[in-house]
């Protein structure tokens, strides 16, 4: 394990609360805006390693590393900041609660659990199988009761408060509007033509989950910021975007892909020199999303 990746990760004995809310500070503007990062918690309980076979550099190939801190300046512009604490290889969740692979688990899953989606058959169901290139995590098979207590510690809690910032922006704004923020292997960006990769990725479910104003207004910023942008391909959004995306509701989510090359080296998961950069031009799209009066539409 490289110093770094060490330095990166915590183990735990206890998982810990499974979230971290940011929220605005006193005087900031009331927005719409509520912002998640369900892949980029780094805390890896001691029972998940005690039954791995890799060790933390190998298991953090599943991490969307560091989104949680490219986002963090949004609260001072007035979005409330979730972030998942517990690593996606213990719990991922931006999967179905449930969304679980028979073959992982030595007893019979009740037929709720039992996932027949093709993320299960890739084996990154909400307990992953795989990380990275497919590499296997476990040296052993799993129990329902261990699936059972992950649900109840750390996707349950984090969805209870999720949904309850986002019914609060709505009271507070008529409208609200999720993003959920990843990032990328810089091999799985789509090409766009002679400027190489794509930087971006934004995924509306092909339009199920917000107001084609919201991806409008979204493509548009980055866009004007240099960024290069494709949509729903080969990301078009996950559990929490097609969960909550409700835009004849008035609740409105879009998830955002940013290419990892930008901002750390994938090799060592160490950020690269273009991470402050990165996190500086974030907070100017962050202030600009904060001024738009009208979301919908």
């Amino acid at each position: 394990m490289t110093q770094s990746a060490r330095a990166a990760v915590r183990e735990s004995e206890a998982p810990p609360p499974s979230f971290e809310i940011l929220s605005p500070p006193p005087g900031a503007p009331v927005t719409p805006l509520v912002f998640a990062s369900p892949h980029s918690g780094r805390v890896y309980p001691r029972s998940l390693m005690a039954a791995s076979q890799l060790d933390c550099a190998a298991i953090r190939g599943s991490e969307d590393a560091f989104v949680d801190e490219l986002i963090a300046s949004a609260a001072d512009a007035g979005a409330v900041v979730i972030t998942a604490r517990l690593a996606r290889a213990y719990m991922d969740v931006n999967r179905e609660p449930w969304e679980l692979d028979p073959r992982m688990f030595e007893d019979d899953l009740p037929a709720y659990a039992r996932g027949r989606t093709a993320r299960v058959a890739a084996g990154l169901g909400a307990i992953a199988r795989v990380v990275g290139e497919g590499q296997e995590i476990y040296t052993r098979k799993l129990t329902f009761a261990e699936a059972s207590a992950r649900v109840e510690t750390v996707h349950r809690p984090y969805h209870d408060a999720l949904a309850g910032l986002l019914e609060a922006a709505k009271a507070a704004n008529g409208v609200a509007l999720l993003i959920d923020w990843h990032s990328m292997p810089s091999a799985a960006a789509p090409a766009m033509g002679p400027r190489g990769s794509c930087d971006i990725v934004l995924g509306d479910r092909y339009g199920a989950s917000c107001a084609p104003g919201v991806v409008r207004i979204m493509e548009r910023e980055f866009r004007g910021l240099g960024y290069a942008v494709a949509r729903n391909a080969p990301y078009a959004g996950g559990y929490t975007t097609e969960h909550y995306g409700r835009p004849g509701r008035g609740v409105h989510a879009l998830q955002v892909e940013i290419n990892r090359s930008l901002y750390m080296d994938e090799a060592t998961l160490t950020p690269n020199a273009g991470f402050e950069p990165l996190k500086a031009t974030l907070a100017t799209l962050f202030s600009r999303l904060a001024r738009v009066e009208r979301w919908a539409g």
